[in-house]
């Protein structure tokens, strides 16, 4: 390990535990492509990776949450469970799936992503019980997020919560934080063949840094201007999703 590095997953650690406490969602799309491009991960290696990362950060964004009783825990642990099937079914077949799919895959959904997160805010209005067929098919989506791209899926989880189901905004991304813990714990132990090939170090100290920035802004979060975070990380995303897209095309018309 070089001390440059040492300072680069520190930086990256402290930037997705912000994420993640301020926002709620989104610390896994700026944690695979930092492992990809800054510290020279594999897709694979890079989307395993960053599951325990964003696992320990939302754990340690949770506790604030659930003290301020801003957790669903039921609808959590249902979309998680009904996730299951594509989740670990899509996570235990990544191998099989070329690169540049991962990851022109996963650039689409940091567009979409951003998208969401440049949304204006709804009003005020009494929470709603979500249908049977829309938790479904949003679990599947969640799982799917998380096997392919090892995403927690918060990104989709928040909006649908808030825009259709008018759950307030705090408790939407509390509930997003342990959506986003138990599907990447779940993922993360699905690809445990791959746990050997994978340098720990900088994931590590990533994930120290994050769980420590996570519990901090986690606790900020409800007095912080959330509007202009999420759209300066939106704009985040595109470039990222940009910027991938096109070393991809450019890498293709190589070979």
């Amino acid at each position: 390990m070089t001390t440059e590095l040492i300072l680069t997953a520190v930086a990256a650690g402290i930037f997705i535990g912000s994420v993640l406490g301020f926002i709620g969602a989104g610390g896994a799309m700026v944690t695979v492509p930092i492992l990809l491009y800054l510290f020279d991960f594999s897709p694979v290696n890079a989307t395993t990776a960053a599951l325990a990362v964003v696992f320990l950060a939302a754990i340690a964004g949770l506790g604030p949450k659930f003290k301020n009783k801003d957790v669903l825990v039921k609808e959590a642990l249902t979309i998680w469970a009904l996730g299951l099937v594509t989740n670990i079914g899509l996570g235990l077949v990544i191998t099989k799936i070329p690169d540049q799919v991962i990851l022109i895959g996963f650039s689409i959904v940091l567009i979409g992503a951003g998208y969401s997160l440049l949304r204006a805010p709804i009003k005020e209005a009494p929470e709603k019980t979500m249908p049977t067929w829309a938790l479904v098919l949003l679990s599947l989506l969640i799982g799917s997020l998380t096997g392919l791209f090892g995403i927690g899926g918060g990104f989709l989880a928040i909006p649908v919560l808030v825009l259709f189901f008018h759950t307030p905004q705090n408790k939407a991304a509390g509930t997003s934080l342990l959506i986003i813990a138990l599907n990447c714990l779940t993922a993360f132990i699905a690809k445990s063949s791959l746990w050997s090939e994978i340098d720990w170090h900088y994931p590590v100290i990533m994930a120290v840094a994050a769980v420590v920035i996570a519990r901090f802004t986690s606790h900020l979060a409800p007095k912080a201007p959330t509007i202009h975070l999420k759209r300066g990380f939106a704009f985040l995303l595109f470039t990222l999703a940009a910027f991938t897209i096109i070393t991809e095309l450019l890498a293709s018309k190589t070979i």
